[in-house]
């Protein structure tokens, strides 16, 4: 659908006569603009100044493709439709009025607006509405007004909501956090002693190693097998070839 989902827009367009108008040395009054979606198929739109000015214009999707020719604006639909809204929004709109009215006011009106200078000129004229379809408009304009003032109050309450959940979840994170750094140094410390604890017992095994190594073995070796007999043993050993001679020497 071409406007299912169109935002309303409200603002204030600069309100001033057309030039060498015949009534532009009535003073102004300040005009509220609003535009909104009629339907799928159209816009609306009202500018009022809730006393003796109030100007209507309808927009259908075949009046605005024509706009769209004649300000030989392209581009894809959707992007048109983007810079109207975009030329509405911006802060340079103008509410030209022209004539004075037999009711008070002016008797004709456009809106003139641009999405910034340089860029295509949106020009769309009002019909003035009086009696029961004045108020009709300003009824509207008052009541989306506070359709939107509702709905902002619902964000900012939802806004708050959320914050007041973060404000209760912050804590808790903190806590978490902190109990994760206070395990990962625990952790630290932990690997650090194992880590020193091998690399002491790995200067131990060396240190041994070193005091044990094969020369040294070899060398004690050598000392045991060229010890000098004890004169004790050497005495027993005569000895015994004393007495194997004496035995001799009685045969």
């Amino acid at each position: 659908m071409v406007f299912e989902n169109f935002e309303p827009i409200f603002g204030e367009p600069k309100a001033e006569w057309a030039k060498n108008s015949d009534s532009s040395s009535f003073p102004l009054r300040r005009f509220l603009m609003h535009v909104f979606a009629q339907d799928y198929y159209s816009l609306r739109l009202h500018v009022t100044d809730f006393y003796s000015s109030t100007f209507e214009a309808v927009k259908s999707v075949d009046q605005l493709e024509d706009m769209r020719d004649s300000t030989g604006i392209g581009g894809s639909w959707s992007e048109f439709v983007d810079y109207i809204i975009a030329s509405i929004r911006s802060e340079d709109v103008k509410l030209v009025l022209d004539g004075r009215s037999n009711l008070d006011g002016a008797a004709h009106a456009k809106l003139v607006a641009q999405k910034s200078k340089g860029m295509p000129v949106i020009t769309i004229s009002f019909t003035r509405v009086a009696g029961p379809a004045a108020s009709d408009a300003m009824a509207a304009m008052s009541f989306g007004l506070y359709n939107t003032l509702k709905g902002m109050q619902k964000l900012v309450s939802q806004g708050e909501e959320h914050s007041s959940d973060l404000r209760k979840v912050i804590p808790a994170e903190n806590e978490r956090k902190e109990n994760i750094e206070a395990q990962s140094e625990k952790r630290h410390e932990i690997e650090k002693m194992i880590w020193s604890s091998k690399a002491a017992d790995s200067a131990s095994v060396a240190s041994n190693s070193s005091h044990d190594s094969p020369g040294k073995r070899s060398t004690r070796d050598r000392k045991v097998t060229n010890r000098v007999v004890p004169t004790y043993r050497r005495t027993k050993v005569r000895g015994a070839l004393l007495q194997d001679t004496e035995d001799d020497n009685d045969n």
